[in-house]
C-alpha cells in the first residue's frame, strides 16, 4: 500500500472514529473521549489533504509523524475512558510531542520545497 493511499485511510477512519466518539461522549459522557474525538476529526482533513495531492517525502513523514502521536495521545485518552488505564506511562505527552514535531515539520517543509511551476 503506498503512503498516499495509508494517509488517505488513515483520514477517513479518523473521521469516522471522530464522529462515532463524539456521539458517545454526547450520550455517555467522558471528557477524554470527546478531547479524543475532537483531536481526530480536526486531524482527518490534514491527512486526506497530505494523501490526496501531490506532496513531497518530507511533507508524507510528518505527516506520519503527526499519525503517530495522534494514535498515542487518542489512543491513551480513550483507554483511560474505556479501560480505567493508560496505555503506558507518559503516552498522551508523547503524543501530543510527536504531533507538535510533525506539525512544525510541516511547516518547515512548505516553508522550504519548491513549488513548481503549476503551483504559482
Amino acid at each position: 500500500m503506498t503512503t498516499a493511499r495509508v494517509l488517505t485511510v488513515a483520514g477517513g477512519l479518523c473521521g469516522a472514529a471522530g464522529v462515532v466518539l463524539s456521539a458517545a461522549a454526547a450520550h455517555a459522557g467522558g471528557g477524554n473521549t470527546g478531547t479524543a474525538a475532537s483531536f481526530l476529526l480536526m486531524h482527518a482533513g490534514a491527512f486526506l489533504a497530505v494523501g490526496l495531492a501531490p506532496s513531497s517525502r518530507p511533507m508524507r513523514l510528518a505527516a506520519f509523524v503527526v499519525l503517530a502521536g495522534l494514535a498515542l495521545f487518542a489512543g491513551d485518552l480513550l483507554m483511560r475512558d474505556f479501560a480505567g488505564m493508560r496505555l503506558f506511562p507518559m503516552a498522551a505527552p508523547t503524543g501530543g510531542t510527536l504531533m507538535i514535531v510533525g506539525w512544525l515539520a510541516v511547516a518547515v517543509t512548505g516553508a522550504f520545497t519548491r513549488s513548481r511551476p503549476a503551483d504559482r
